[in-house]
């Protein structure tokens, strides 16, 4: 979780990683992760989330279980009647590092940097997650802009 505007640099609320046992059957893991956000949504009251949107990978499995995950995120946010925005990959290293096709260690630089944190966040999930929200301050701010705007010409024009 970060705070900021577009176009001014983040500041770290707080970063949390939730682990599942990978032995658990996926209903459990899912479970896990549901009551896991739904806390972390209640305890920090954000404003708006962001979810990195799976798109291909070579290996199916992992694509099955990182969109159920996404799944269960897209859930929280909306459950808590938030807006929620996904981002690709691409898109998040582009936002951060100016690149999309920067490294893992390119993104963990930059995020650390951003943030003017004194170590990297660890596990490398946790930059991946705050390079996410990075993305969403700065891109978000303007789409949700652009979506509100669309939405009161279709109000509008619809009305007459």
């Amino acid at each position: 979780m970060v705070e900021g505007m577009p176009g001014r640099p983040c500041t770290l609320v707080a970063y949390h990683v939730v682990h599942t046992d990978p032995d658990d059957e996926l209903p459990l893991r899912l479970l896990t992760l549901d009551r896991s956000l739904t806390a972390l949504v209640a305890e920090h009251r954000p404003d708006s989330v962001a979810v990195e949107r799976v798109f291909s990978q070579h290996n199916v499995r992992t694509v099955m279980g990182t969109a159920q995950a996404s799944g269960v995120a897209v859930l929280a946010g909306a459950r808590a009647g938030l807006p929620v925005q996904t981002y690709t990959p691409s898109e998040v290293k582009a936002a951060v590092t100016g690149s999309g096709q920067a490294d893992k260690a390119q993104m963990t630089a930059m995020v650390t940097r951003l943030l003017r944190l004194s170590a990297p966040p660890r596990p490398a999930d946790a930059a991946d997650a705050l390079a996410l929200a990075i993305c969403h301050v700065w891109r978000g701010g303007t789409r949700s802009k652009l979506a509100t705007a669309a939405d009161r010409a279709r109000r509008r024009g619809g009305g007459r």
